[in-house]
């Protein structure tokens, strides 16, 4: 099936100025399980992504005993066009964060983890020492939990890359987000090319890579693949695809509402290309379902 990015309206999608579609609906958080992780996150003063940057899927995760872990504060160096997270100076660097998360981890039980942080670009090393320390921290306290790590690019600091790659997380992600020409607007401070570099360094090492983009920012069909095209060309084995959603009216608009049946040709034709695994879908992020992405390579390998 072939669809054309090139209009704002897909013959069975909506306007991006109209009310959301039907397919994004989401259910309102609650129950035990959310409760219990809500209580044990807040208690142990740590912060997760599903709330800073207020992810469609947290009352699922939650509810399910999964988060995805933030660290090295709540506070962000960049200002990304599309991101909730606060953006300014942060106040503090948190030794004994490391600790908690591995507390915390071990108190949840997990079989997997993700573990992500805001970029600390006033920093010499871009946080990777304290990246470094919650790895080891969760080896330390809860041994059996596979670690995925959703890293900042580090300013192109391969030693502090190095840092993070010596604790030998099981699987290293590290968002693209958009195609090259969006770049000045989505992210500005970030480089296309340097995070696919990053990603390619990780591989090279033999580590097990991930990556994820937004639709719905205005990229266009062959920008979308040719960026699947430079992923497969570094070996990237994941690929996480979801729908763009605008946090406030102070962040970037949404330019169109992607249709499901779209995300499912884009899962087909990642594939078929030679991605391993395309997660694709209205409200899938970088962390949805990683648990069954890992338990799925390790039935491959």
């Amino acid at each position: 099936m072939q669809i054309s990015l090139n209009h704002l309206v897909l013959s069975n999608g909506v306007p991006a100025h109209g009310r959301k579609p039907s397919w994004l609906k989401m259910k309102m958080p609650g129950g035990e399980g959310y409760g219990r992780l809500k209580n044990l996150v807040h208690s142990h003063r740590l912060h997760t992504v599903c709330e800073s940057a207020k992810c469609p899927n947290l009352g699922e995760c939650w509810s399910a005993g999964t988060a995805t872990l933030m660290i090295l504060g709540d506070v962000c160096t960049r200002s990304c066009g599309f991101c909730h997270i606060a953006t300014g100076k942060p106040p503090t660097l948190d030794l004994d964060e490391p600790a908690r998360v591995g507390d915390a981890v071990r108190i949840m039980n997990l079989g997997h983890v993700v573990i992500t942080s805001v970029n600390r670009d006033e920093l010499a090393d871009g946080g990777a020492g304290v990246w470094a320390e919650t790895i080891r921290q969760i080896r330390l306290q809860s041994p059996g939990t596979t670690i995925e790590v959703l890293i900042p690019d580090f300013c192109g600091d391969w030693e502090a890359l190095a840092t993070v790659l010596a604790q030998r997380p099981d699987i290293l992600n590290h968002n693209i987000e958009t195609v090259p020409r969006l770049y000045k607007t989505v992210r500005p401070q970030a480089k296309y090319h340097r995070s696919l570099k990053l990603l390619q360094i990780a591989k090279d090492e033999g580590f097990v890579t991930k990556t994820g983009m937004m639709l719905g920012l205005g990229e266009e069909e062959s920008e979308v693949d040719s960026v699947i095209d430079d992923l497969v060309a570094i070996r990237c084995e994941i690929l996480t695809l979801g729908q763009y959603l605008q946090p406030t009216a102070n962040h970037l608009p949404v330019e169109r509402w992607v249709h499901p049946d779209e995300f499912a040709m884009w899962k087909s034709r990642g594939e078929a290309r030679g991605i391993r695994h395309v997660e694709s879908g209205p409200l899938v992020r970088s962390s949805y379902h990683a648990e069954k992405q890992v338990r799925a390579h390790a039935a491959a390998s």
